[in-house]
């Protein structure tokens, strides 16, 4: 089962891929860290990945496309994939194509985390973690029992990732909708996109994602 997932920063493809993978089987294809793998490895694509990189260029689709092919030949992806991140384009959708059709596999579901922006934006600026143990909370759905004091640890040190700013988050929302603009209507026409409520609660989302695939 090979699944496309999508959904603006912060929508919760991260969770769910790691629930797919446990559930399924599936391996979580996310470009940026294959990306680096393929280059830290010395892959023929990542050689030139990193010749492309150390000039200041852009990698082009046909790499891209080319460190998907190295990992999709890989043994552990045989029970399907998730690919996050990946196709951003029509060009690449034309090549996931390609790749899949040469191992004779198929794209089963494209599916999209819907989400409602002004209440994403809330999601995402009010969280931070604990900066001792990690443990997260938010500004208003998950504060500590004790104002100040972290419900695991004990610990008083509390951290914000610098790009979870109302202005950063927008502005990632609307790179996510340039670039998702050109591949929905490519899958749409097959019958393969799926709205999900991406602001439901983790569990939901879950279970109307797994009433999706049982359609296959």
């Amino acid at each position: 089962m090979n699944i496309i997932l999508l959904g603006p920063p912060g929508a919760g493809k991260g969770t769910q891929a790691a629930r797919l993978m446990a559930t399924h089987g599936l391996v979580q294809l996310s470009t940026g860290d294959m990306l680096r793998a393929a280059v830290k490895a010395g892959t023929p694509t990542g050689k030139q990945a990193k010749a492309v990189m150390e000039a200041g260029g852009l990698v082009s689709d046909d790499i891209v496309s080319g460190i998907i092919g190295e990992r999709l030949d890989e043994a552990d992806t045989a029970n399907g994939v998730i690919f996050d991140g990946y196709p951003r384009t029509a060009a690449q959708a034309e090549q996931l194509d390609a790749l899949l059709a040469a191992r004779d596999r198929t794209l089963d579901f494209v599916i999209e985390l819907e989400v409602n922006e002004d209440a994403l934006v809330e999601r995402i600026v009010g969280r931070y973690t604990c900066a001792q143990c990690g443990t997260g909370y938010h500004d208003t759905f998950a504060k500590p029992q004790v104002a100040g004091v972290c419900d695991k640890c004990a610990s008083t040190e509390f951290k914000r990732r610098p790009d979870d700013n109302e202005e950063t988050v927008r502005t990632r929302m609307e790179e996510y909708r340039a670039k998702t603009a050109p591949i929905l209507p490519i899958y749409a026409a097959r019958g393969l996109v799926h709205g999900v409520d991406g602001m439901a609660d983790i569990d939901h989302v879950t279970q109307s994602i797994e009433a999706i695939l049982q359609r296959r």
